[in-house]
């Protein structure tokens, strides 16, 4: 297999990155241009952070852009008494590799926070995620999209395709322009809200649950009214039997099945205008 090409690797200390202009006082700033294999296919991103908010946003050219910024550290042990740091640690430090239009991001940083904005041409599949202090916004972007949270929200904005998304500790909410007619959705937060905007004549099929919350829409949903099937488990001898109340039907005759799941919160499936 053909080595994929490294584009570009950045590790600054603050000495260097504060030397360029237009930063504020204490940001780390970088700009990582990534050109395609092939500009004409349609390609895909992959990029996890374990600190930091991502912004995503599909635009009309045909190479991946990448802005990244985090902050130098104010605290300084009380033993520095006026020494200057000179070790890169605290730096900014993200490479990104690119093979065959996919272009995968990375970063060192485990216990700073990075800001990342990130331009990929309009179609485009995206894998991206994040784990502590950020929210991920994709917007304009039109593709297979996985994205994943845990303390934050995500937001997709004027974007088409299939999305799987998931956090835990976040609102997550999505606007989609056009759908997959073939892929099916699925979109769940442990608290938070799950609101999801569809255009009028998307044809699909519905489950939903909220354990402690409701579900709405302004879409005739032909509910499912049949009793819900019991599920029978053993274990040790002891039976125990249970019924998920998950809320079924079929929006325009049905189609590809969008699951929306929380606990703590409102599921909110809205027809655009």
């Amino acid at each position: 297999m053909k080595t994929p090409r490294i584009l570009a690797l950045a590790a600054f200390t603050a000495f260097t990155v504060l030397s360029a202009p237009l930063l504020a006082q204490g940001d780390l700033k970088e700009q990582l241009t990534i050109p395609l294999s092939d500009p004409a296919k349609p390609g895909s991103l992959k990029v996890h952070l374990i600190t930091g908010s991502i912004r995503v946003t599909g635009y009309s050219g045909n190479q991946v852009v990448i802005d990244a910024t985090t902050k130098e550290k104010a605290e300084k042990p009380k033993e520095v008494d006026g020494m200057k740091r000179i070790s890169k640690n605290g730096g900014l430090d993200i490479s990104a590799t690119e093979e065959n239009n996919v272009v995968n991001i990375s970063s060192k940083l485990f216990n700073t926070k990075m800001e990342l904005v990130i331009k990929v041409p309009a179609k485009f599949a995206l894998n991206v995620g994040t784990i502590n202090d950020g929210d991920i916004l994709i917007e304009n972007v039109d593709g297979e999209m996985e994205i994943t949270n845990v303390n934050g929200d995500i937001r997709l904005t004027n974007v088409s395709g299939s999305a799987v998304a998931n956090t835990v500790n976040g609102l997550l909410k999505a606007n989609f322009k056009t759908v997959s007619a073939k892929s099916p959705m699925a979109f769940s937060t442990l608290n938070g809200n799950v609101d999801i905007t569809l255009p009028p004549t998307a044809k699909f099929d519905i489950k939903a649950k909220s354990d402690r919350g409701e579900i709405y829409s302004d879409f005739d949903v032909d509910v499912d009214k049949a009793v819900q099937q019991a599920t029978r488990t053993s274990k040790d001898g002891m039976y125990k039997v249970s019924i998920e109340d998950w809320v079924k039907g079929k929006v325009n005759g049905g189609g590809s099945e969008i699951m929306m799941k929380n606990m703590n919160g409102n599921i909110y499936v809205r027809k655009a205008k």
